[in-house]
């Protein structure tokens, strides 16, 4: 859909700065735009997190108690959260049910979502940082 999208705005010509974004097309690529731009930062993250979390799992501590090492639990997390994340945007953007901006909507749940699990992956490794 994303892709759609970016199809659409190419052959309409849509001016570079998002802040003039004028028709819902242009808001729909732009919205779509903000969240690739919070899912790549999500993933920088992610790969230093998990890094942290594998050498968490070297120390073999977690071994002892019979849960999950820490990359498991981390992994585990991430599951379930993109699960989360997808089914709570999805309704979000039934507000714009079949409209032209639900596309809008789902992309700015997306965006602020993953926003804000960019900082929780943060907050976590500053707890394992030495």
């Amino acid at each position: 859909m994303i892709g759609s999208l970016l199809l659409v705005a190419a052959a309409a010509g849509l001016p570079s700065n998002c802040n003039n974004a004028q028709t819902q097309t242009e808001i729909n690529v732009c919205a779509a735009e903000d969240y690739k731009a919070a899912d790549a930062q999500l993933n920088r993250q992610w790969a230093q997190t998990s890094a942290i979390m594998k050498e968490q799992d070297k120390g073999g501590d977690g071994a002892k108690d019979g849960r999950p090492g820490y990359h498991q639990a981390l992994l585990d997390a991430q599951r379930a959260w993109l699960g989360f994340r997808d089914a709570h945007c999805r309704i979000e953007g039934y507000a714009m049910r079949g409209g032209s901006g639900e596309a809008m909507l789902v992309s700015g749940c997306l965006a602020e979502v993953t926003r804000a699990r960019t900082a929780q992956l943060k907050a976590l490794t500053a707890n394992y940082q030495q």
